[in-house]
């Protein structure tokens, strides 16, 4: 298990964490960042299923060096984890919808 390095942004303090209002930020950035991914995943698809694919690999490829420095940052992890599960979801939803246009 990684630990949080020292650095300029005071990790590595001792207070405890805030469960509750992290959990409803991260769960409100999933729900805007599935619904983003979701939108523009499905606009993308209308014009070609692999340019919506591309698009979305190297917008999530670009973001995620950044998204790792941040991950123990005190409040960032939170919208981290959202980003996270938003994109994991968005993605899934994509899916679904291009499978069952291949089967109706």
């Amino acid at each position: 298990m990684t630990h949080p390095p020292d650095g300029p942004y005071g990790y590595g303090y001792s207070e405890p964490t805030p469960w509750a209002s992290g959990i409803v930020v991260a769960a409100f950035v999933a729900l805007l960042a599935a619904t983003a991914i979701f939108a523009f995943g499905a606009a993308l698809a209308e014009i070609h299923p692999l340019l919506a694919v591309a698009v979305n690999v190297v917008a999530v490829g670009g973001a995620a060096p950044s998204a790792w420095r941040w991950r123990f940052a005190p409040v960032t992890r939170w919208v981290i984890v959202g980003l996270v599960a938003g994109v994991a979801l968005g993605w899934a939803a994509l899916l679904v919808k291009g499978l069952s246009t291949l089967i109706a």
